[in-house]
């Protein structure tokens, strides 16, 4: 479930989009994308049952903005390393409103929503530190944003229809907690198999 490694195969769809934001700064995609994170966030923390609706737009959005800034950017010439530091920045922002966001509604036990945090925090935070260290930012693991942004655009639907058959909950767990808890398991495997690859290129450069 490594969507990452299928970048690519979105180009036919992303490009011509990207040609039409042509005269758009790219940081001012970034920001959009920003935008539809937080108000997902705001929308799972008010815990409405039908607005799951309007936080899967607003996922789908941030997801498909968030993709367009770095074509736009490409495309106009205009890649700077600013650039790159307020995508990753906002990027991390996104992560903790929208899973805080979930982590602080009915959909969700804190506890578990605090442990899914910490988990996609720490293998963000390790890909990051892998391009601290002169060895390229490693977007691989088995839980890249990609991946975060479909489950959180699938599950929530899941967590609708639970709502609406089974009083929410699907055996002990509602579907998002079931979500959060994958989060918290892959997101520290992410971060050790991100980890060990920069050891080994740290000992390789010596």
């Amino acid at each position: 479930m490594v969507l990452n490694n299928y970048r690519s195969s979105a180009d036919p769809f992303l490009l011509p989009l990207a040609k039409r934001l042509r005269r758009v700064n790219p940081n001012t995609i970034t920001w959009v994308a920003f935008i539809f994170a937080v108000l997902a966030g705001i929308i799972f923390y008010l815990s409405y049952i039908w607005l799951l609706l309007l936080a899967v737009l607003c996922i789908i959005f941030n997801a498909l903005f968030d993709a367009l800034d770095g074509k736009v950017a490409k495309l106009t010439n205009k890649t700077s390393k600013r650039g790159d530091f307020l995508d990753h920045t906002l990027d991390r922002y996104a992560d903790v409103i929208i899973i805080g966001g979930i982590m602080l509604s009915v959909h969700c036990d804190w506890f578990i929503g605090l442990l899914a945090m910490l988990g996609v925090i720490l293998a963000s935070y390790m890909g990051t530190q892998a391009q601290a260290l002169g060895c390229g930012r490693d977007y691989g693991g088995i839980l890249g944003r990609a991946d975060r942004l479909v489950v959180l655009i699938i599950v929530p639907l899941i967590q609708l229809l639970a709502y609406i058959t089974l009083n929410g909950k699907i055996w002990l767990f509602t579907p998002m907690e079931y979500a959060m808890i994958w989060f918290a398991i892959a997101g520290h495997i992410t971060a050790v198999q991100r980890g060990v690859r920069t050891w080994k290129l740290l000992g390789k450069a010596r």
